[in-house]
């Protein structure tokens, strides 16, 4: 017995690519009127918009234009393709000014992630001169700490991240690029009724006998090892990351704290008073993004900001 041939899905003949700068070539000419008005209206000489013309002609198997008299007359299949050269026209010219908008920065979504005191100020503040000066760019802000503000930028789940670093630290690593915003400064909070508030500058041993509030875990291990190198181990009592709560704990006479002044310029509790410490360095504050991002025009506009935003905050 013959074996019959197996039954599958019938394959047809495959459907004609048409070449799209063919087509926008013929929707000049049926604008135009003819091959000669096209060829001026292009900047380009007869023969090249003819052989334009009869490449799509050849592809589709159909005559676009004959000739009558010393002009052309577009065919009933030319005029049905003219409506998709048309469509193909107007949809390049919407790509052309939806991409220099972006490229003006004029339009565009950056996603901001910044630590709690950084929030308050630098970055609140781009949020407004953002919205004043590029009111296409939408600009979305969320309070992340810096490990966690980093690894959303790593992930791709943020354009931007206002990090800090302590000497001796990295976030700068890997694929990733660093704008520098400030050096923050370090100070020490002592009630506003303590004796030593009206010191010019305290070291860390001058309150080694205190009771402590502690920050988020990194500055927390900060602190312990500035105490360390100045020859104690701090008697920590509260742990908080809230700079309002520490400011409210040092208010009442329970501890002492060292708060960044970006944290004091965000909120200030009028019964505390700050001290320079002559032996802790600043933190660094930086704007983080993912390699060569910072070209985007509307993350080089946010990041801009973000400067201009930090060194009013650092004269302050």
């Amino acid at each position: 017995m013959d074996q019959q041939p197996a039954s599958g899905p019938a394959s047809g003949p495959s459907e004609p690519t048409i070449d799209p700068r063919s087509l926008l070539v013929f929707g000049e000419v049926g604008r135009a009127g003819s091959l000669t008005a096209a060829a001026q209206a292009l900047g380009w000489t007869q023969p090249a918009v003819s052989q334009h013309v009869r490449r799509l002609e050849r592809t589709l198997g159909v005559p676009l234009a004959v000739r009558r008299g010393r002009g052309i007359e577009i065919t009933e299949a030319g005029r049905a393709l003219l409506r998709h050269a048309d469509a193909v026209a107007a949809s390049l010219a919407d790509a052309a000014r939806e991409a220099d908008a972006h490229a003006q920065a004029r339009t565009g979504t950056v996603r901001l992630a910044a630590f709690p005191s950084a929030s308050a100020t630098i970055a609140a503040e781009t949020v407004t001169v953002m919205a004043e000066r590029h009111p296409g760019v939408e600009l979305r802000l969320a309070q992340l700490e810096p490990p966690e503000a980093r690894a959303a930028l790593v992930a791709g789940e943020c354009d931007v991240a206002v990090v800090f670093e302590h000497a001796g630290e990295d976030v700068a690593r890997g694929d990733v690029d660093a704008t520098w915003l400030l050096d923050d400064p370090v100070r020490l909070v002592v009630r506003r009724t303590d004796a030593r508030a009206g010191q010019p500058e305290l070291s860390l041993r001058d309150l080694a006998d205190e009771a402590w509030v502690a920050g988020c875990p990194t500055c927390r291990r900060h602190l312990v090892g500035a105490t360390a190198r100045a020859g104690f181990v701090p008697d920590v009592r509260h742990s908080t990351d809230d700079y309002v709560v520490v400011q409210a704990l040092v208010a009442s006479g329970m501890a002492v704290a060292t708060l960044p002044a970006l944290a004091l310029r965000a909120s200030r509790h009028a019964g505390v008073f700050d001290v320079p410490v002559a032996d802790l360095p600043p933190r660094r504050v930086l704007a983080l993004t993912r390699r060569n991002t910072a070209q985007v025009p509307a993350v080089g506009h946010t990041l801009r900001a973000l400067r201009t935003a930090a060194q009013r905050h650092a004269g302050d």
